[in-house]
């Protein structure tokens, strides 16, 4: 059996006397797309941005790669270099263009040359569907277009793993199309991702596990059918018979 890629175990988090994890265990094999569903407050995001340390687990174990990454002797910033996250905002440079808001990173991070940089940031760009904008600025792209230059600013870095939270709830519904439509192309490429998300078709269609949390806990996980179509937890029954 493959070693998973990400292993939480016993997962807690608290902001002060606000518990929002309590106890999550999850495992994530390589090449899987695991989509996380929940009400706003179940701690999906919390989760996910634990799983780089963006946010300081309270306790638990967390392990990418077989590598405890709780462990406070690890580097993290060496974790991170393989664990690609986009966020509902976009926060690219203003002042940079698509293509120098990709290179950046890898200039600085990965210390590669810029011609080098450049060459993998317009195969990104390229793979994101904005071959035609590199040299625009994110003032004059579309929200859904500078979600995209994010994802290819990630995707530059030659993650292990990509995590999404929650990529197209600040976009326009019409421009939530050509993110999903990406990350769908990702997924068939193989790449490992763990998506929150309230994007029902897409965890549908392209999720090979569906995950629902509530409460600070995964209250039920299974094939997108199993979940979907025949939830077993009451909690999720009621959750989908809203959203559904």
């Amino acid at each position: 059996m493959e070693q998973p890629i990400v292993r939480i175990q016993d997962l807690h988090k608290s902001f002060g006397s606000l518990e929002v994890l309590k106890g999550v265990d999850l495992e994530v094999t390589k090449g899987e797309v695991v989509v996380i569903l929940g009400p706003s407050g179940s701690g999906k995001s919390t989760m996910l941005r634990c799983i780089n340390r963006l946010e300081e687990p309270t306790s638990g174990k967390i392990f990418f790669e077989d590598q405890e990454i709780t462990d406070p002797q690890i580097n993290i910033n060496r974790i991170r270099e393989r664990v690609g996250m986009v966020f509902q905002s976009f926060n690219l440079f203003p002042h940079l263009t698509a293509k120098g808001n990709v290179m950046l990173a890898q200039q600085k991070v990965l210390k590669r040359s810029k011609a080098e940089a450049e060459q993998t940031a317009i195969t990104q760009l390229e793979t994101v569907g904005l071959g035609d904008k590199i040299d625009y600025f994110p003032a004059q792209l579309s929200g859904g277009q500078q979600q995209r230059v994010a994802i290819a600013r990630a995707l530059a870095m030659d993650p292990h793993v990509m995590l999404f939270d929650e990529v197209t709830s600040a976009l326009d519904p019409e421009l939530v199309r050509g993110v999903l439509d990406v990350m769908k192309l990702l997924a068939k490429g193989g790449m490992t991702m763990l998506v929150v998300t309230h994007e029902m078709g897409f965890a549908r269609d392209v999720a090979d596990r569906v995950v629902f949390m509530d409460g600070g806990v995964v209250e039920e996980q299974g094939t997108p059918d199993e979940v979907f179509d025949h939830p077993k937890s009451e909690r999720t029954k009621d959750f989908l018979g809203h959203i559904t």
